[in-house]
């Protein structure tokens, strides 16, 4: 069996040893997509992790002060409507999901906007839906959106567009998106980045349950999606997500399929996305190169 392991801990800020700048001074500039995941954005409660946003935005700012190209995809527009219109649980009727998402979706903008511009970096919103990405034309625009907005230093911020689209909040009726790990894979398609990192609450995959087996170890290479995995494959992740281990495979499938190597790692730990762009052992890389 492969697993997941959680660990909910946020490392110390500065934590790391040696400069960071030191470190990626030679990095040839990269097109980056990274996905964060509700369980990291939010709560327990259901409110923001700010803390977990401020160095978010921060290690992203730096790394675009580093020449690479920065796409944000990120999840929690449903959870941070729940809390910021005080519902005592997330809805469960499709429409009120849609509602709570919007109102959601305006506070994590505003969230972004503000703790960005700290660091002298615009932003940019990108709603999507699955016809946006299934229609040839469609895709066509947004792929020159985004080229658009990268060519001016702009950081596009991406989540589902889930006030139109139900594909993600009503489970089993996706065409094409349905969880923000696809929809990270298939922005990142139109981008032709060069990367993709998941980040949440899993620090990748492991061969073994570490926390039943201490001699567990962590899978750092996967060149290809076999059978055997997909099995292997559970269901979904914490109650503020959607995600699971099956839906990062199949983001991982998309990925390798356009060329584009993907890395699953801990959101706690932000600032190891200096290490994931130096292609260093950290996480799980699904590696598209031979």
């Amino acid at each position: 069996m492969l697993y997941f392991f959680h660990l909910n801990t946020p490392a110390p800020v500065g934590g790391r040893t040696g400069s960071v700048n030191d470190l990626n001074a030679d990095l040839k500039p990269q097109r980056i997509v990274v996905k964060v995941g509700t369980s990291t954005l939010t709560r327990s409660s259901g409110s923001m992790n700010l803390q977990n946003m401020e160095h978010l935005t921060r290690t992203l700012a730096d790394l675009k002060g580093m020449g690479h190209e920065i796409i944000l995809v990120s999840s929690g527009a449903i959870g941070v409507g729940t809390k910021k219109l005080r519902l005592e649980e997330r809805p469960t009727e499709l429409r009120m999901k849609q509602a709570t998402a919007a109102v959601g979706q305006c506070m994590m903008m505003h969230l972004y906007d503000k703790l960005f511009s700290e660091y002298n970096r615009t932003v940019a919103q990108i709603l999507l839906t699955g016809d946006d990405v299934e229609d040839p034309i469609r895709a066509e625009h947004l792929s020159s959106t985004f080229s658009a907005l990268l060519e001016l230093g702009v950081i596009p911020v991406v989540n589902e567009n889930d006030s139109v689209s139900s594909a993600e909040i009503e489970t089993g009726r996706c065409k094409v998106l349905g969880d923000n790990d696809t929809l990270s894979a298939i922005v990142a398609r139109l981008c032709k980045a060069d990367l993709l990192v998941l980040l949440s609450d899993i620090d990748g995959l492991y061969d073994a349950d570490p926390r039943t087996h201490p001699d567990a170890k962590l899978i750092h290479h996967v060149s290809a999606i076999t059978p055997e995995l997909r099995a292997m494959a559970g269901g979904a992740g914490t109650w503020r997500g959607t995600g699971g281990m099956a839906t990062k495979l199949h983001a991982a499938q998309l990925a390798l399929d356009a060329g584009i190597d993907m890395v699953i790692s801990n959101g706690a730990r932000m600032e190891e996305l200096y290490d994931i762009v130096a292609g260093k052992n950290i996480g799980t890389r699904f590696s598209a190169k031979t």
